[in-house]
């Protein structure tokens, strides 16, 4: 599996290039892939520090895909604000991440690491409680993610 991030100036950006490049590279890569799906967020907060598109410097990136009920998104973002942005800052080896809201009630956490020990760290240590904390399972409907090695070679 393959995960693909893309970052774009804006919506303008992004859709000129899905109008045009985009259907040339698609049809140059037919039948290299069985499954494309794509998701679009705007960035709604940063996690840690000003937030970067860089992977120069990360091991690992950590993405969570969740779905959030519809009456739950105010408290969601508050508790991602107040609860989890606070809690990754402060998680040694963690160097940026930002958070995103998608189409309706769809929300993207994307937290970028030095190495998978020290993500491996956090979670044992505080995703349990952060997530009692927070009021996670009120929140969503549905979290589905993965944690990425980044393979150095394939950045651009």
């Amino acid at each position: 599996m393959v995960h693909l991030f893309t970052f774009w100036d804006g919506r303008p950006s992004h859709d000129a290039f899905a109008a045009g490049p985009q259907e040339g590279l698609a049809a140059a890569q037919r039948g290299t892939f069985e499954m494309l799906t794509e998701h679009l967020f705007e960035r709604r907060l940063d996690v840690k520090v000003g937030f970067e598109p860089r992977f120069d410097d990360i091991d690992l990136v950590r993405v969570a895909l969740c779905k959030v009920r519809p009456d739950r998104t105010d408290h969601f973002t508050s508790m991602q604000e107040r609860v989890w942005n606070p809690a990754m800052a402060g998680s040694p080896g963690m160097l940026r991440g930002v958070f995103g809201q998608g189409a309706g009630s769809d929300f993207l956490v994307l937290s970028m690491w030095d190495s998978a020990t020290e993500h491996g760290k956090y979670r044992e240590g505080a995703v349990s409680r952060l997530s009692e904390r927070a009021e996670l399972d009120a929140d969503v409907l549905s979290v589905a993610g993965d944690v990425v090695d980044v393979v150095q070679a394939w950045t651009v």
